[in-house]
């Protein structure tokens, strides 16, 4: 049997992705291979609906894949106990249901909860990592304060701390730059790089900021209709995938910038 490489946190093995229903299944992408690796900064890239929200569905084990195997720390996806995986994997959606009269404290003190009794007791160790991640994003000021009265920019510090608090190896973010301006977008994304290289967690997160992705990324995963092409930035450049990934008519993509123009 092959060594399980220690730094490999997540990888898929011709995955299919999509949905079943009575008649047949549709299928999303085939052929999925990635893999990542502790301190890896990965971001996920591809044009409205082209089914980025399915796979990392299928990678965290909301949604059962149609064919392949998805292993995180060389176990089956399928064979974890939910409860297990909650200690794994933790999951930041743009458009969660969260209610707003939390505090921020209360807020990230929720990423305990694979860890506590069933009352939700804070123990000494949960408040340390609750301080920690508050720490690590720089809100630790913002703590007595009600999650309403925080920006979008602000809020998105605390879910990113919230997982952080829950201490897993993996770290999925769905569109975390959403609703926020350029300089926030690029803080956010700058703040993820960061956190890898601090706590050495993997990071996973879909993005339409595709220039800001190729600039901070490790690795890149690039969904397109009819293929799934991942690797480095400078190897998806050298390949030219990039410049296959939209119609010619309005934009293209630099070599020189590495990054894509508008056509003028």
């Amino acid at each position: 049997m092959a060594a399980i490489n220690p730094h490999i946190i997540l990888s898929t093995h011709d995955l299919q992705i999509g949905y079943r229903n009575k008649k047949e299944d549709i299928i999303i992408a085939s052929n999925i291979n990635i893999e990542i690796a502790e301190g890896e900064l990965v971001g996920l890239i591809g044009i409205n609906g082209v089914g980025k929200s399915t796979l990392l569905r299928s990678l965290t084990g909301v949604q059962d894949p149609l064919q392949g195997k998805v292993s995180i720390s060389g176990q089956e996806l399928g064979s974890i106990p939910s409860e297990k995986l909650s200690e794994i994997i933790s999951i930041v959606l743009t458009e969660q249901p969260i209610s707003k009269n939390l505090s921020v404290f209360e807020l990230i003190a929720l990423g305990r909860q694979p860890y506590t009794n069933w009352i939700g007791t804070l123990t000494a160790v949960d408040r340390e990592f609750i301080y920690n991640a508050m720490k690590l994003v720089d809100i630790t000021d913002l703590q007595l304060k009600k999650c309403y009265e925080l920006s979008d920019g602000q809020l998105q510090k605390v879910l990113i701390a919230r997982a952080l608090a829950q201490d897993t190896a993996l770290v999925v973010l769905d569109e975390p730059t959403t609703h926020l301006d350029i300089y926030h977008q690029a803080y956010v994304l700058k703040l993820l790089k960061d956190l890898t290289i601090q706590t050495q967690k993997g990071i996973l997160f879909a993005t339409h900021e595709i220039n800001l992705a190729i600039q901070l990324c490790d690795r890149i995963i690039l969904m397109q209709k009819d293929q799934v092409h991942t690797g480095t930035p400078k190897e998806l450049i050298e390949n030219k995938v990039f410049s296959a990934m939209f119609p010619p008519d309005l934009i293209y993509f630099d070599n020189q910038s590495q990054s894509f123009k508008i056509i003028t």
